[in-house]
């Protein structure tokens, strides 16, 4: 099984280029699925693994408390491993086949609005330690609807200035270009003019936001700079990164938008990805009818 989830990590790796957070999440539920195997069934080779099998072990999983959001993660690394498996001639049929996916009960996301983005930002001491990278980034989230992991490889190369274009490097490894805005333009500059150089050591990299160090920053320290700067502006709501690449797709939508402009925008590969934030604008719609209309 060690091998077969080696060979299958490699192929998402270099044949499909997909993204390491990606490959590290797959391999990790098929560990975990090959562990139980070995440990409860005696099972260490793949072409042995039933149907009903992993039903017991989805079974096992939905007990411990895995939530069924998790639960459709694990359907699917195990759906498209068994399927390389068989390609591959690994297992002469694929057990997987019958699997069905969990039912996920669909929430609308969160968001800010515009009041309490603008409070957000102007809220953020850009005279203070790293302040300026800090209104940079949060501003470039916001302009741009960036996906966190996005935002911490952005690189130099990558922002021009002149034209207002970002390329970021989404999920899949594909690229796409994204506008950004004047107000965010004009914190980068600051940041890049005074604050960055700063930051900048002999064994730094090109990409836009570093740390103290002159290392690129993590994803889990700029989750930690959000949440930073959202309790010091006094917002209430539970505030991070996703929060306001949710709320660049509802403003622009809620101001007119064309739904597939902003699918280009956020680098969805499918169109009913991006059709939820239709639904956060009509509970927006409803609850502006329910205030104003004499007869709501």
């Amino acid at each position: 099984m060690d091998d077969a989830i080696e060979a299958f990590i490699r192929f998402l790796a270099i044949e499909r280029g997909l993204s390491e957070n990606y490959q590290l999440s797959t391999q990790r539920s098929l560990t975990e699925f090959a562990r139980w195997c070995g440990a409860k069934k005696k099972i260490n080779h793949p072409r042995n693994v039933t149907l009903p099998l992993m039903s017991e072990y989805l079974a096992d999983r939905k007990r411990g408390g895995l939530s069924a959001s998790s639960i459709k993660l694990v359907v699917v690394a195990l759906k498209i491993f068994f399927r390389f498996l068989t390609a591959t001639g690994t297992t002469e049929r694929d057990p997987s086949e019958g699997l069905v996916l969990p039912r996920i009960e669909r929430y609308l996301p969160q968001t800010l609005n515009e009041l309490q983005v603008e409070q957000f930002l102007e809220k953020i001491d850009t005279k203070a330690l790293h302040g300026l990278r800090d209104r940079a980034m949060i501003e470039l989230l916001y302009a741009s609807g960036l996906r966190i992991s996005e935002l911490a490889g952005a690189r130099l190369e990558n922002f021009n200035s002149e034209e207002r274009m970002l390329r970021v490097t989404g999920k899949g490894n594909k690229t796409r270009l994204v506008p950004v805005g004047r107000k965010a333009c004009e914190a980068l500059a600051a940041y890049l003019s005074t604050e960055r150089p700063r930051l900048v050591k002999p064994r730094s990299s090109s990409e836009i936001f570093l740390s103290e160090r002159g290392k690129k920053l993590t994803t889990a320290r700029i989750w930690q700079i959000v949440k930073k700067h959202a309790q010091r502006a006094g917002l209430e709501k539970s505030i991070y990164p996703h929060l306001l690449r949710h709320s660049f797709a509802t403003h622009l939508l809620s101001n007119g938008a064309d739904l597939r402009i902003i699918q280009e925008m956020l680098g969805h590969a499918d169109i009913s990805t991006t059709q939820v934030y239709t639904h956060v604008d009509q509970q927006r719609l409803k609850a502006v009818h329910r205030q104003f209309h004499p007869r709501a």
